[in-house]
Formats: structure tokens, C-alpha cells, sequence
């Protein structure tokens, strides 16, 4: 099967990516306009699949919350702690702290590799467009900490959790939009995939900053090494998977045992991989790794990770102590309120002061509800939260009930005000994948196109001269019927 033909248009080129929220017009720029041709095909392939791997985390997670709160939670408490692996390495690890520190380092390597592309061939290439999702995940990041730090200052809480309702969980969120039916268009799907690629960003840098131990310098030194190893061979062009996975397994094993966070090891290497095509290439190494492994990771790696980490107690007390206790409040609130008030302020205030206008397709209530929606912190959420009360396995799992608690009501939150739009919504994705001349191409990619309009000329005429003979045959008939016998 092969790729639709594509057109030569401004600010596309054969790395395939283009500024998506921005777009100049004389001296006039849009926020959230409508995304070049082969930037929407990507941002479409790519969410499909985090869509897919939503699906799939909702379902982890509601099982596990079932087997955690019915007469087999023993069991489950008892999975979850079994200890496998090589004691001798230092890997004598539970199936939980498995899943949080050797799963997500899949989880994270695929982020590195999504930002890598950014970086180099999409929206974060161009330091003006980039400028609205960074400026507006750094808010979105900012105002929950500020959230969860007033409140816990105010009521003698501990501050250890500032960082849990920062993170955004771009797959969950799309799994809240496949179930509630509704169809963003392209370019509020691009500003929410690239918020979460900023916002992985940030997180992965708090994880590396406030959540490293006592460092082990001898294993430190070994995993970068390891990782100039990889990045030599990359360079060099070898290729098979027999070279790379094992010296990812040790570099990994290295990193756990230096005392950094394993997951930046997955981070590390998916932004060594190279993501512009050369000449020849239909992919870039980076985007194919990228295919191969997202379903790994986001059909494995994540649905397991959170079927370990989303299990906890839920009864009355529990939900009570949720949104009373400073750390549970602080969370919660972080999550929906402060998520929204700062990705929505902080994107409202870039364009103000750059004198940017909103595209006329759209309105800033549809901003306000994807920053709801953005306000869904899953998987990165519940990692923080298990690093910052390690040891305190009772403040771990109501820290993790408050981060489904506050999941939950932003999901509610988010689905009340896409539905109040979701007409308009539906009549943009409609315009924005009609293609009545057929040539595979979307009408709306065309309309500079001298071909595009011969093709429609071409169709109408033959339309037309169809319905004339219609016409005509009709016409002869009912004369012919009305003629006496």
C-alpha cells in the first residue's frame, strides 16, 4: 500500500513536519491553525495508536481496582510483591518496581524519540511556534505545584508530592475522547500531543533532578559509556536489533544501579535515534524504531505498569480522607484546576503578548476544555507519586487514589465541555477530510491548486451531463405516459 501523494507547500519538507499552531499571514500569526498536510497525517497516525494504548491503560486500571477491592486483594498485594531477578546485579526487584522502573524506561524511550522529532522536523523546530505549547506546558506545570504547595503549606502538609499533578497522561486523555465519541480537529489534537511531549519534557527532568539517590559513580560511568557506545554505532550506521537490545539491557541495569532514575535511560536513548530522512528514505531510523516499539509500549509496557501502581484500597473513609487530607487535596485540586488555569492562562497570555489571534475556526472555550482535559495525570502522575513517599506505603496509596480521584473529575470536567461543542467539532474534521475531487488528497490542502479545481470542473460536468440524460429520459417518459391510449 502506498503513502498518499502529498503537495509541495511552504513549510513542509521531506522530514515531513511543520509548524502546526501558528501560522503567518503578512505580519498576522494564528494560534492553533490548521496543521500542514504531512504534519497531520503524522499527528493522526500517532495519536491512533496512543488511542489504542489509552483503551488498553483504562482497562489495566480498572482491573486493577477491582482485584484491590474484592475478596482476592490478597492476592493482588502478593503478585505485585514478588520479588524476580538477579540479586547479583542488584535487580532483585517486585513485579511492581519491575513495571515502574523497567517498563516505563520503554514508556520514556519512545518520549524521547517523540521529542527528538519535534525538536528536529515539528513544532518545537521553530523557535516561534514553539514558543505557545512550551510556554504553555511550563504553566501547565507550574500553577499545580503552586496548587499543591499553598494548600499543603497552609494545613502543615508534607511538600515531598509538589510534583505529582504536573504530568499529563496524553494516552488516557484520548482514551476519555474514543469513549465519550467525540473527534477534535487536527489542530487542537496537535497542540495536545505536543503539550504532553513538552510536558514528558519537564517531567523526565524532575524525575532526573529531585528523584536521585545516593549516586553510584562506578555505575554512572558505566551507563554513559554505554550510551556513547550507542550513539557511536548509531552514527556509524549499524543496524540489528541483536547489537542494540542487549547494550540497552546493560545500559539500563547500569543506570538503576547508579542511582538515577532507570527511566532516563530509556529518555537518553530514543533522543540519540536520528529523525530526518535522508535521501531515499520513506522513514527516518527514529520514526521506524518508534513504530515498532510503541505497541510494545503502549499495549504492554503502560497497561502493565498501571495494572501494579493503580490498585488501591476505595471505600467511603478512603474517598473522604482524598479531600481532606493536604497531600490528597493538594493533588486533586493540582490536577483540575491547576492544570487548566495554567496551560489555558498560560496560552492565553503568550498570544496576547506576541499579539497573536486565535483561528476564527475555533474559540477559546475549546482551549479551556482540552486544558480540562489535559488535567488527566495517569501514568507519570502515579510513578512521581510512588518516588516522592517512598516508604510511606500508606501516603503512596492515598496519594494514588487522589490521582484517579482528580483524573476522574477532569475527565467529567473535560467530557461536559467538548459535548457542548461537539457539533462544531464534528463539521471541522468533516471539512478537514472531505475529498470530493478523490484524489487522496483533503479538498482544504488544495485550494491553490489549478489541477484540484479542473478535477471538481471535470466531476461536476460529468455529473451534470449524467442528470441531463436523466432528465431527458424522464421527460420522454412521462410524455410518452400521459399520451391517450
Amino acid at each position: 500500500m502506498t503513502a498518499p501523494k502529498t503537495p509541495h507547500s511552504p513549510g513542509s519538507d521531506k522530514t515531513g513536519g511543520a509548524p502546526a499552531t501558528t501560522e503567518t499571514k503578512g505580519t498576522e500569526r494564528r494560534v492553533l491553525s490548521r496543521l500542514p498536510l504531512p504534519e497531520r497525517t503524522f499527528v493522526l497516525d500517532a495519536l491512533r495508536a496512543e488511542t489504542v494504548g489509552g483503551v488498553l491503560l483504562l482497562v489495566a486500571a480498572i482491573a486493577a481496582l477491582l482485584w484491590a477491592n474484592t475478596p482476592l486483594s490478597d492476592s493482588y498485594e502478593t503478585v505485585r510483591d514478588f520479588h524476580i531477578g538477579p540479586s547479583s546485579l542488584g535487580l532483585d526487584l517486585s513485579l511492581q518496581h519491575w513495571a515502574a522502573d523497567g517498563l516505563l524506561a520503554i514508556f520514556f524511550f519512545v518520549a524521547g524519540i517523540e521529542l527528538k522529532r519535534e525538536l528536529v522536523a515539528g513544532e518545537l523546530r521553530d523557535p516561534k511556534a514553539a514558543a505557545l505549547p512550551v510556554v504553555a506546558a511550563l504553566c501547565g506545570m507550574i500553577a499545580p505545584a503552586l496548587v499543591y504547595v499553598v494548600i499543603n503549606t497552609t494545613s502543615g502538609g508534607s511538600l515531598d508530592g509538589w510534583a505529582v499533578p504536573t504530568a499529563t497522561d496524553i494516552a488516557f486523555a484520548l482514551a476519555v475522547l474514543a469513549v465519550i465519541g467525540t473527534s477534535l480537529p487536527s489542530a487542537l489534537r496537535a497542540f495536545l500531543l505536543t503539550l504532553a511531549v513538552v510536558d514528558d519534557l519537564f517531567a523526565i527532568l524532575i524525575i532526573a533532578v529531585f528523584f536521585t539517590s545516593d549516586l553510584n559513580f562506578a555505575a554512572l560511568g558505566g551507563a554513559v559509556a554505554g550510551l556513547a557506545l550507542f550513539w557511536f554505532l548509531l552514527r556509524q550506521n549499524v543496524r540489528g536489533w541483536y547489537v542494540y537490545v542487549p547494550l540497552a539491557l546493560a545500559i539500563w541495569g547500569l543506570m538503576y544501579n547508579s542511582g538515577v532514575h532507570a527511566t532516563i535511560a530509556g529518555v537518553a536513548m530514543g533522543l540519540m535515534l536520528r529523525c530526518t530522512r535522508r535521501e531515499g528514505e520513506e522513514h527516518s531510523p527514529g520514526e521506524h524504531i518508534e513504530h515498532q516499539v510503541r505497541p510494545l509500549s503502549a499495549g504492554f509496557a503502560v497497561p502493565m505498569f498501571a495494572l501494579f501502581s493503580a490498585g488501591v484500597a476505595v471505600s467511603g473513609g478512603a474517598m473522604r480522607d482524598v479531600f481532606t487530607q493536604p497531600e490528597t487535596l493538594g493533588v486533586v485540586l493540582g490536577l483540575v484546576v491547576g492544570k487548566t488555569v495554567g496551560i489555558f492562562g498560560g496560552t492565553w497570555l503568550t498570544a496576547r503578548f506576541t499579539r497573536a489571534k486565535l483561528n476564527e475556526d475555533l474559540a477559546w472555550a475549546d482551549l479551556f476544555a482540552v486544558s480540562a482535559l489535559a488535567g488527566i495525570g495517569f501514568t507519570v502522575s502515579l510513578l512521581i507519586g510512588e518516588l516522592a513517599f517512598e516508604g510511606d506505603a500508606r501516603l503512596t496509596d492515598e496519594v494514588k487514589a487522589a490521582v484517579l480521584a482528580g483524573s476522574l473529575i477532569a475527565a467529567l470536567l473535560a467530557t461536559v465541555l467538548l459535548k457542548l461543542r461537539v457539533r462544531k467539532y464534528q463539521a471541522m474534521v468533516e471539512a478537514e477530510e472531505r475529498d470530493d475531487d478523490l484524489s487522496g488528497i483533503p479538498d482544504v490542502y488544495e485550494v491553490d491548486d489549478p489541477e484540484h479545481h479542473r478535477r471538481l470542473a471535470d466531476i461536476y460536468e460529468r455529473k451534470a451531463a449524467e442528470h441531463r440524460r436523466l432528465a431527458e429520459e424522464t421527460g420522454a417518459a412521462r410524455t410518452n405516459g400521459d399520451r391517450p391510449a
